[in-house]
């Protein structure tokens, strides 16, 4: 009774707190769409394309795409003033609900996935003061081509690459000079790789470190960074941004870390500056101005056409009148000051006043309205020219101060520029000052402490701002003239904050930039139709498998339905609370675990009907169907429950979304397949009542067969003979591998009508110089085209020249007067790029992954057993299941309508096949041994044989409710997910081929006829 009380406990927590989870995300979606409708009536008060170009159908597309960014613009102004509003009858804030609702990945609602490596090189050449020796060059030279197609590091490649080239050669002397005596010239080529790690990991810290601060100035809802030190990549996945070029460029630029002057409020012209600008945005808002802003989105957006003309929209604002009510007058006074707080002098020990170097303090929320402000034409005469304005973090002990920003004015040389730039540091580090205080210690070259000389002799007293990426992160104030170039910088720092600074400082100009190896773009409307192939397919399979419980097991089928019903809630639920990201597919984890779900619930239903059968009352079937069930219920989610923890392992992006939502069904199935289900069934029970597991059609399933199946093991072992020929001969056939594996670019193009893939292929083979793949996608008229053309080039603009090659092979294809912009917006609608340096690592994770599945369960099923027969079986089984899946994708890639393609998502069906085939396999393993321990002295056999008849039904409806589920996953779920899908349906249907002539017929004829019977207690 206790453990009842513990699952009811459980499974009613469960539910609340998963309705407690998901509730964030509706509140989150209904307050986002009235931001919509706001954001989409403000648009309205603008021209329509056909009132502002009448006539000019190229210049009202390019205006509709204006509007189209000004209202994404205007949305995101709102949804940022709006942070803070109470949701959820006033329980929760915006921002609050945003961190916990379901985040959908970029596959769902359009975005960019990147992968980047560190570039190493550039951080080698740099520590080395850009040496000139020969064998220095030459050794990382090659070193640099040998990391193109090596999992290994660079700095273990340049050091093998060194000592082929010079075996006797000497490091130090090279690294000396810029290491700030951590190198001495007599040091060995050991203590120089100690050096140049070091310095590596501190490189990748802040690189990852700039990244996640440049990724978060994106602005987009759901972001995800995750590095990977080991081998120098960093993952990063924008859902919802869309402009490929401005990601590219800003993740790729070196970080510019620069030292400025502060103009504080000791300046006149400043102090005079802000009042003067406070009054003309007021003039501005009005009325009493027709002076507009000149970056302003809300007030003119741009639009290039292909024609070089452009095109403005006027602000409603700049034409407004000078008749403005008191109310509105009122609400626009000082609007500049009601933004921010002004930061006050403080008195030094020596008596004199001292100006803080900010000039105060702003919300965060409030800054693109600062901005906007601060961007007028009328705003930017009230200041000095060489005056700009930049943000820095709030130095503050609150704990709200997170949401705090802090305003400073930067004084800039004449041409905009700063006076030091970072590369003149030599070392930084975390120090301690002479009162103890946290400090870093910071020296620079010889040109750099010149300058440093100048810069703090005339700025005794007052602030310099340590600048990155145009954000301030320290501004110190000067005690004293520093003409050493050996500074120490104290305040109010955390350990952990001055590690972060020394090691910005440190690596000054980042000579160790990222570079994209890999992206994915996903364009919103491919997006949006993987969410209703999923959506749809999973609505279809859950009416489906709802229908089929209830038809095959009567009554007792709304035990298995509830039981799914809660599966899928705590599912998603979890899922949610633990802050995963839905993807494409996860939600086809999500079908899969429907037919998972029912699983336990169709073993132990089948195991109940065979004890009534016999001639149980249904209070013993049913205590006898959960006890005999539990173990081969176990062995199957636990042989499925170690391929989906493999394929996290290795898995990657949308793989490892898969293998996350598979997990967890896995482990919730086994609770409410098990435990709900049985809590269910005992308090139906109590009520002298039972269900019913019988109708018409499973009586006429449920018969025993007494198929005689070890009698024709002889002609399976022939086929099975031929599949591992086939098998084989499938690696010397090829197979078409996907473009995260061969390296190269993908891109899927839908077309206005049906095209001829062989007349696509034709022409771009004219441009490219080589034949593409092209494949149909969907439709006939959406085409997927691979290519490896200039897949070897580096370089930013790489992509763009391939693309702009693409569009010119596809013109003719287009409607007359495509432009190559038009074609990007519209026609294409994803593209992926994969270099060869990370396929390599794709196929060895997947080929590990693979071979440890298979060595993982079967290792399980030994010590399970305790015969190495039933291994072996096992062994034979998996590897016929994946040579089959094998063959079909080898031999048939040029016959059926879509992809076949070798891919992440294709070593996901790989694996979850062999966890799903071994369910079936173990159902039939624990029947041979408890008919074992029952049939004394039968011959192996006649044993195998009544068992497989006897589990026979179960083994049929296990595969039909998962075969059932990955049909209407590949018909209805989308591209997405088809070939992962067409794997699926292959393995399930071998795998009870396999189960029944392969693996169980193999006990028969090894072992020398000895008993199958275990050791361990039987059933």
């Amino acid at each position: 009774m206790q453990l009842k009380g513990l699952v009811r406990f459980f499974a009613i927590a469960l539910t609340l707190i998963c309705l407690y989870q998901l509730s964030f995300t509706w509140f989150v979606k209904s307050h986002e769409s009235e931001m919509e409708k706001k954001a989409t009536e403000w648009v309205k008060k603008f021209p329509t394309p056909e009132q502002q170009y009448p006539g000019n159908k190229e210049l009202q597309a390019a205006y509709a795409d204006s509007l189209e960014e000004l209202k994404k613009t205007r949305l995101f102004r709102l949804l940022d003033s709006t942070k803070d509003t109470k949701l959820a009858f006033g329980l929760t804030t915006y921002r609050s609900a945003k961190e916990k609702e379901l985040m959908l990945g970029l596959d769902l609602q359009g975005g960019m996935s990147v992968t980047m490596e560190v570039g190493l090189d550039g951080l080698i050449k740099s520590l080395s003061n850009y040496s000139k020796d020969a064998n220095f060059n030459k050794a990382l030279d090659a070193a640099v081509e040998r990391k193109a197609n090596s999992g290994a590091d660079l700095i273990t490649l340049f050091l093998e690459e060194f000592k082929k080239v010079s075996p006797d050669g000497k490091l130090a002397p090279l690294f000396s000079a810029k290491s700030a005596n951590a190198i001495k010239i007599e040091d060995s080529n050991a203590k120089v790789e100690n050096y140049l790690r070091k310095q590596a990991e501190a490189a990748f810290n802040n690189t990852y470190r700039i990244l996640r601060t440049r990724i978060d100035r994106f602005g987009v809802s759901s972001n995800n960074i995750n590095p990977d030190p080991a081998k120098g990549r960093i993952n990063i996945e924008l859902a919802g941004v869309n402009d490929k070029d401005r990601v590219r460029n800003y993740l790729q630029s070196t970080a510019n870390l620069q030292f400025f002057e502060v103009y504080t409020w000791e300046n006149k012209d400043v102090q005079a500056g802000i009042v003067a600008a406070d009054k003309a945005v007021q003039d501005y808002l009005n009325g009493t101005t027709l002076t507009t802003p000149k970056t302003d989105t809300a007030a003119a957006a741009t639009v290039k056409a292909d024609t070089a003309k452009t095109a403005t929209i006027s602000s409603l604002a700049g034409k407004a009148t000078a008749k403005v009510d008191s109310t509105a007058l009122k609400a626009n006074e000082n609007p500049i000051l009601r933004l921010m707080q002004m930061t006050q002098p403080y008195q030094a020990e020596n008596g004199r006043p001292v100006f803080p170097a900010a000039l105060g303090y702003i919300q965060s929320k409030d800054t693109g309205t600062l901005n906007d402000y601060l961007a007028l034409e009328s705003v930017k005469t009230k200041f000095p020219s060489n005056l700009v304005f930049m943000y820095g973090k709030a130095e503050l002990d609150d704990p709200k101060a997170k949401d705090i920003l802090m305003l400073y004015a930067i004084k800039t040389l004449d041409n905009g520029q700063a006076e030091l730039e970072g590369d003149r540091i030599a070392s930084a580090s975390q120090d301690y000052d002479e009162r103890g205080r946290i400090a870093i210690k910071m020296n620079m070259d010889k040109v750099g402490s010149n300058i440093w000389a100048k810069m703090t002799t005339r700025n005794v007293g007052k602030p310099l701002a340590i600048v990155l990426d145009n954000f301030v992160y320290s501004a110190p104030n000067v005690n004293d003239p520093i003409t050493t170039g050996n500074s120490q910088i104290s305040g109010n720092y955390t350990i952990k904050e001055a590690q972060d600074l020394s090691e910005i400082l440190e690596s000054g100009k980042l000579p160790a930039p990222a570079k994209i190896v890999q992206s994915q773009t996903v364009g919103p409307t491919l997006g949006s139709e993987s969410i209703k192939g999923g959506a749809l397919s999973f609505g279809i399979s859950f009416l489906v498998i709802f229908a089929l419980m209830l038809l095959y097991f009567n009554t007792g089928g709304w035990v298995a339905n509830i039981a799914l019903i809660l599966n899928l809630l705590f599912t998603i639920g979890v899922l949610s609370a633990l802050g995963f990201t839905l993807t494409a597919p996860g939600i086809a984890g999500l079908v899969l675990t429907i037919g998972m779900a029912v699983d336990t619930n169709v073993i132990i239903f089948e195991r109940i009907k065979e004890e009534i059968a016999k001639g149980k009352n249904y209070s013993a079937a049913v205590n006898e169907g959960y006890k005999r069930s539990l173990a081969p219920v176990l062995d199957g989610h636990i042989t499925s429950l170690l391929t989906a923890i493999i394929l996290a392992y290795f898995g990657l992006g949308p793989v490892l979304g898969f293998a996350t939502t598979q997990i967890i069904g896995i482990l919730l199935s086994l609770f409410c397949g098990i435990l709900i289900s049985r809590l269910i069934s005992d308090w139906y029970t109590n009520k002298n009542r039972h269900f019913e597991y019988f109708t018409n059609i499973s009586k006429v399933i449920f018969n025993h067969t007494n198929f005689k199946f070890i009698e024709y093991r002889k002609y399976a072992y022939v086929l099975s003979a031929i599949i591992f020929v086939l098998g084989v001969g499938s690696f010397f056939n090829g197979f078409d591998e996907g473009v995260e594996f061969a390296g190269g670019r993908s891109y899927t193009v839908k077309f206005d009508k049906a095209v001829d893939p062989e007349v696509i292929r034709e022409d771009l083979k004219a441009v490219f110089g080589e034949a593409p793949i092209i494949k149909t996608v969907d439709v006939k008229n959406q085409v997927n085209i691979t290519t490896s053309f200039k897949i070897k080039e580096t370089g930013n603009n790489v992509d763009a020249e391939v693309e702009r090659t693409l569009y010119e092979g596809l013109k003719k294809h287009l409607p007359a007067g495509t432009s190559f912009d038009t074609f990007e917006n519209t026609y294409k609608q994803s593209s992926q790029t994969v270099l060869p340096t990370i396929s390599d690592d794709l196929k060895a994770g997947a080929t590990k992954a693979t071979l440890l599945a298979v060595f993982v369960i079967c290792m399980y099923i030994f010590i399970r057993f305790r015969d190495w027969r039933y291994s072996l079986g096992s062994i034979v089984a998996l590897m016929h299941d994946v040579f089959v899946t094998l063959i079909v994708f080898s031999y048939l890639k040029n016959f059926v309508p879509f992809p076949l393609e070798i891919d992440q998502h294709f070593i996901a069906a790989i694996l979850t096949v062999i966890g799903f085939s071994m369910n079936d396999t173990v159902i039939v393993y624990d029947r041979i041994r408890e008919d074992s321990a029952l049939m004394k002295n039968v011959d192996n056999g006649t044993i195998i044989n009544r068992a497989i008849n006897e589990t026979l039904s179960r083994t049929i409806m296990t595969s039909v409710t998962v075969f059932l589920t990955i049909l209407i996953l590949f018909i209805f779920g989308g591209e997405v997910t088809r070939g992962f899908a067409f794997a699926m349906l292959i393995g399930v249907a071998t795998g009870v081929y396999s189960s029944v002539f392969v693996a169980a017929p193999i006990l028969v004829d090894f072992g020398g006829g000895r008993a199958l019977g275990s050791k361990s207690k039987t059933k």
